[in-house]
């Protein structure tokens, strides 16, 4: 019996992925149906006998009640974007003064869908994780088993553990069908075929996702052994495992060596991708040989191996009916287009951001206008420019406002950044709002629970006006306490409430955040011009908050990446009472306001004021690794060679363009023996 249910199995999958992804039809319908509905019979029959990967499971399973927050084996890392030939000309510059030698770029589809992590064990499917924030993940694997493209038990000679990514996507044509459907029955119409697969992946019956006609294209490949050396060859493995890649003889993926290869691609995708079965919204350069990827290394938020050129929006004239003006938690006046509703790229536009005064008088625009507007990058609204095949709204030109449209506070310009801001920092609500909406958020102290309307509802109850009030409120008389909330769109006002279990979360999440790190705190404290790098850097340099309040100008110009524009925001800052007060004030409700120096401890100071470049593959350090022991030693590490560097650490398959500069500027280029000499030695 065991061997026929492995027999059912493996002919459902080969069909499968004949229909799925090969969109070839084997068999017929009632042949398929029959063995599903034998191989359903033996499975019940025989229940030691079933697996998860099983080609009846593509049904869907029982109710969830959420989906499990998973850490990423490796970040998921968003790609820079691109909008013209001149910046692929520089990106391609800009690796091969990194790298140098013979170059092979790849060329694919940007698929507009939403991003998947599948990881396969002994070629089955283990788990299936979103983005998430790139770091950390929902785990939607019983959702992504419903998907008739994506394979539950993999063929061919594959790694016994690896990583495939690539991304889930509704065709259109399925998007239209579903669409149809909802109008019959008189339900309101999805928005997009992105959108509409991102909410089908988020629905907790698994059994309705698999009423959706989902489908998926994998095109990354990640693992530790097994891999081929380049990225292009990988991906057609993938294909030989069962999995849906993009086809080269559709050019839905190529090869270029030069820039003009790949505009030549970029070119005629731009015009193609209007015949595709599904959406794309530009191309994705990714450099082939995989051995370079960390000889290139990352940014903080993206791989320098990789870049997307995104096609140019689409536009659309609507009519502008009045400006409005945000206020945001830094007192930034952000004036607002509030527009006749337009369909553009497959969601409903009501409003765009004017972004400054400047920019309004540059577009000449004016309330009763018709503009022009398109989505930049696909994604957030703006307008290009005034529509003159219509009469002009007014005779006169906008006149910017003069206070703050909450507290009436005259405004202040910023001629430095063309900004107008609100100074009332500590009486002006949506300032007060946002700084406690920023301080709460996941990448400061990540307390969940509290959005944006719950913050707001608490606020307008007066029961927090500040940071510190969020540890010292007696959490459990806010339970049933109701507030309203207003939809920024549609002006639609509902109710909300604090029940039980939601209070017992926050305290939790209040209790938790109170072990987060120093440099988190002081992220959180929203300092104009400190981010999360920034902030780390001056954590870890000075170690305190006690060490930041004495900081010097000199001290803290001193510190990587801060200069005079955020040293005198410090400055400022750690000089008002009020701010050093609530400083005080989270200090006493147990806040990190140090760093935990335990496990990065100096091991020497022998390397101090000397700054290292590091390339290639080294035999006892990974290139991390040898980075942090430098940095243990007092050295510092910088990304590129400049006449200040001191030397060239330069491993196996260390860049011939790098070793090249080092000759010219006369840097000293040394081994990872001689470096271990050299600490060793002193």
């Amino acid at each position: 019996m065991k061997e026929r249910i492995e027999e059912l199995r493996k002919l459902l999958n080969e069909h499968n992925h004949a229909y799925y992804v090969l969109h070839e039809s084997n068999v017929s319908d009632q042949q398929f149906d029959a063995w599903m509905k034998e191989l359903e019979a033996m499975e019940e029959m025989y229940p030691q006998w079933r697996d998860v990967n099983s080609p009846t499971q593509r049904v869907g399973g029982d109710l969830s009640e959420k989906f499990e927050k998973v850490s990423h084996q490796r970040p998921m890392l968003s790609l820079t974007n691109t909008y013209s030939e001149e910046e692929i000309v520089d990106w391609v510059k800009r690796i091969d003064e990194s790298i140098g030698g013979e170059l092979e770029f790849v060329m694919e589809l940007k698929y507009d869908g939403v991003a998947i992590s599948l990881l396969y064990e002994d070629g089955q499917l283990k788990q299936a994780l979103t983005r998430g924030d790139g770091t950390v993940g929902e785990d939607v694997t019983q959702n992504i088993r419903t998907i008739g493209s994506i394979p539950l038990v993999l063929k061919g000679n594959y790694p016994s553990s690896f990583e495939i990514r690539g991304e889930v996507f509704l065709p259109r044509a399925a998007f239209q069908k579903m669409n149809a459907e909802r109008a019959e029955q008189g339900l309101e119409l999805y928005a997009n075929p992105r959108n509409t697969a991102s909410g089908s992946l988020k629905l907790l019956d698994s059994k309705e996702v698999a009423k959706r006609p989902l489908d998926a294209m994998m095109y990354f490949v990640l693992g530790d052994n097994g891999m081929a050396d380049e990225h292009f060859q990988s991906v057609a493995e993938a294909g030989s495992w069962g999995f849906h890649v993009p086809a080269p003889d559709k050019k839905q993926i190529g090869t270029a060596k030069e820039v003009n290869g790949i505009m030549e691609f970029i070119r005629y995708w731009d015009v193609a991708r209007k015949d595709l079965p599904f959406d794309i919204d530009g191309i994705v350069l990714k450099v082939n040989k995989r051995n370079l990827w960390d000889e290139l290394g990352m940014t903080a938020k993206s791989p320098r191996w990789a870049v997307a050129y995104k096609f140019k929006a689409e536009a659309v004239s609507t009519l502008l009916h009045q400006i409005t003006y945000q206020v945001g938690r830094t007192g930034a006046i952000t004036p607002v287009a509030n527009l006749e509703p337009v369909l553009i790229a497959g969601t409903m536009v009501k409003r765009a951001s004017l972004h400054n005064a400047d920019q309004i008088a540059k577009l000449d625009v004016r309330e009763g206008d018709h503009v022009w507007v398109e989505k930049g990058g696909e994604i957030i609204p703006k307008i290009t420019h005034v529509d003159l095949a219509f009469p002009r709204g007014s005779e006169n030109a906008h006149v910017y406002l003069q206070n703050c449209p909450i507290c009436q506070t005259p405004l202040i310009r910023l001629e430095v950044e063309a900004q107008h801001y609100c100074p009332n920092a500590q009486g002006c609500d949506p300032q007060i709002i946002g700084k406690l909406e920023h301080f709460v958020s996941r990448k400061a102290m990540n307390i969940e629970g509290l959005g944006s309307e719950t913050l707001s509802g608490l606020f307008y109850l007066q029961k927090i006006r500040e940071v510190k009030d969020l540890y010292t409120l007696n959490w459990d008389e806010c339970e049933g306490l109701e507030f309203s909330t207003e939809d920024e769109l549609t002006g639609e006002v509902k109710k909300r409430s604090l029940q039980a279990k939601s209070i017992a979360n926050l305290k939790s999440a209040l209790e938790a955040s109170k072990q987060v790190p120093f440099e988190r705190v002081l992220f959180a404290l929203g300092i104009r011009h400190v981010g999360e790098t920034v902030a780390k850097k001056i954590a870890r340099t000075l170690g305190s908050m006690e060490a930041l309040q004495n900081a010097s100008m000199e001290t803290l110009l001193s510190i990587d990446e801060v200069g005079e524009k955020i040293a005198q925001s410090i400055l400022s800052h750690l000089s008002d009472p009020n701010h050093l007060e609530i400083i005080r004030q989270l200090d006493l409700c147990g806040l990190q306001m140090r760093c935990d120096l335990e496990g990065n401890q100096m091991m020497s100071e022998v390397l101090k004021g000397k700054t290292f470049v590091v390339s290639g593959v080294f035999e006892k350090f990974g290139r991390d690794e040898v980075k942090q022991w430098i940095e243990s030693h007092g050295g510092k590490v910088s990304g590129s060679i400049s006449s200040k560097t001191s030397y060239l650490l330069a491993g196996a398959e260390s860049g011939p363009a790098k070793q090249k500069k080092a000759e010219d500027l006369g840097v000293q280029i040394i081994s990872e023996q001689a470096l271990i000499e050299m600490v060793g030695e002193s």
